[in-house]
């Protein structure tokens, strides 16, 4: 209708007094006793909402500490045989018989977490977990940060080389490279001595790293504590010992400073009951045997080194890391859509606090690894909000769907304005509103185009699972690693579970290839 058409019949004519003069002076003026400007109403409402949150947070902290009967003690994941995974699927080693054995003398319940050595003090930093258990030395250094219990077990650097090396001492490392673990005493005495044998060091995470390097000719050795040694080469690991353990440490149970005090006394009390009643003895030679570095335990076996020994013997840990990584993946997936959607249209809205919000998590999720965000996640937000803790999934999931729902907004975007223009503009000149607009003529032809960019970002998300292992997250690759620290067939597992992803994948590529067709623009 033209400005100067005259009124429609029916439709009263404006009066002056309902159409108030469009001057500068009228639109300085203050609104009305009452009302609010549209950002104001907006503003207020994020206040509120931000209020009730911190208000929620806050109230949700205890008023006092209670006595624990039950701690959450973090430990590593490959670190043979003080903790690894068993055939049955179930955490073993040393480590693991001690906690269990001086729990039940003392009477208190243990929940354990395998997350890995450097997760696994980080998780004790930022109070994740009560106290760390992973074959950890004491030393000066760590006294500082941390308290420990008495030494319930004696260890000593050795140096080990593939059975087919020539190397049988040290001084032959010259330009040589060696490998080590990460916060390892191996890693301590590695350094100390490079300049006197004149080779360089490279650092890895895991055990299981260490040992690949060196079998994939990036090392000629390493050097570990000589039980994880020892160990090894009971288990078929394809190495030999060179020279004898150097120095010593002592092993202890770590907490806070300052903290988990009556963990520490609990810890002491039924480490020495235990050393009363030999039950001690008999945890150790069962994975080292009575001789120390010597021999190897009651369990060791040297397994068949096949592909399809991989399978039979792990099939219920390889199917329940493809069900946690399918799972995660999900979820993921399901609410990055939701997120995708709400700040997709945020990115288009006229309303320019929304697209700032929008705009500014797309370029934060979009900037940072995925790495970086599940460290913060797990480890950052319990140390700012103590109450906030969260096991591995539920942090991985959240990493995951911020990550992807930050791509998914992109998507989402791009979709919408990839339908012409001219679409609305009809929809718009038949009378459809904004809203009916969208959801009978853009949104149905954005979502066809958008189902290829959907489908290969489901497909990175389950593949950025693999990345969470690194906060315990038991997926796949999670797995994977324990399996090859257990049987140190490194080659064959990694096929076996290659294949599995190939699967998962190709079953995912095939129902979008059916979806593209069905939903062809």
């Amino acid at each position: 209708m033209s400005p100067l058409s005259p009124p429609a019949p029916g439709i009263p004519p404006a009066s002056p007094e309902a159409a108030p003069p469009r001057t500068a002076s009228a639109a300085l003026a203050p609104p009305p006793a009452g009302a609010r400007p549209p950002a104001l109403r907006w503003i207020a409402l994020l206040a509120v909402l931000l209020m009730a949150a911190l208000t929620a947070a806050v109230s949700a902290q205890p008023a006092h500490a209670e006595p624990k009967e039950k701690y959450v003690v973090g430990t590593d994941t490959t670190y043979a045989p003080f903790e690894y995974t068993g055939s049955d699927g179930d955490l073993e080693g040393i480590d693991i018989d001690l906690l269990h054995a001086i729990a039940k003398d003392q009477g208190f319940e243990v929940e354990i977490r395998p997350l890995g050595f450097d997760a696994a003090v980080q998780a004790l930093s930022s109070n994740q977990v009560d106290a760390v258990m992973a074959g950890m030395t004491i030393t000066d250094e760590r006294k500082e940060s941390f308290d420990f219990t008495d030494t319930y077990f004696v260890g000593g650097v050795q140096f080990a080389v593939p059975e087919s090396s020539d190397i049988s001492s040290l001084d032959q490392l010259k330009g040589e490279t060696v490998a080590v673990k990460n916060g390892t005493t191996g890693k301590d005495f590695a350094e100390e001595n490079k300049d006197k044998y004149g080779y360089t060091v490279d650092t890895y995470q895991e055990t299981t790293d260490v040992v690949d390097a060196v079998k994939s000719g990036h090392a000629v050795g390493y050097f570990d504590d000589y039980p994880v040694i020892a160990y090894g080469i009971t288990q078929g690991s394809g190495f030999k010992q060179v020279g004898d353990p150097q120095g010593g440490g002592d092993f202890g149970a770590a907490v806070n400073k300052g903290k988990n005090a009556e963990f520490r006394e609990k810890f002491n009390a039924g480490l020495k009951n235990l050393k009363k009643s030999g039950e001690y003895d008999k945890i150790v030679e069962k994975y080292v045997g009575a001789q120390g570095s010597d021999g190897g335990g009651e369990q060791a076996q040297k397994p068949d080194r096949s592909v399809l020994t991989v399978i039979t013997d792990y099939w219920p840990q390889l199917l329940h890391g493809v069900w946690l990584t399918f799972l995660s993946t999900v979820v993921a997936l399901v609410l990055a859509f939701v997120l995708g959607i709400i700040f997709g249209f945020a990115r288009l809205a006229r309303f320019a606090p929304f697209r700032w919000v929008a705009t500014a998590y797309v370029y934060v999720f979009r900037g940072t690894p995925i790495l970086v965000q599940a460290f913060f996640i797990f480890f950052a937000i319990p140390q700012m909000f103590p109450e906030l803790k969260m096991g591995p999934f539920v942090a991985g999931a959240i990493t995951l769907t911020l990550n992807t729902g930050a791509y998914m907004t992109e998507i989402i975007r791009g979709g919408i304005q990839a339908v012409d223009s001219g679409q609305t503009e009809a929809a718009r000149s038949l009378g459809l509103g904004h809203r009916k607009t969208m959801q009978k003529v853009v949104l149905p032809q954005a979502f066809r185009i958008m189902i290829p960019t959907f489908v290969n970002q489901g497909i990175i998300t389950l593949k950025d699972t693999s990345l969470l292992s690194v906060i315990g997250l038991a997926e796949l690759t999670y797995q994977s690693r324990q399996i090859i620290a257990t049987t140190y067939m490194s080659s064959q597992v990694l096929v076996v579970v290659a294949f599995l992803y190939f699967a998962v994948i190709t079953v995912l590529t095939l129902l979008s290839q059916r979806l593209e067709r069905k939903y062809a623009v």
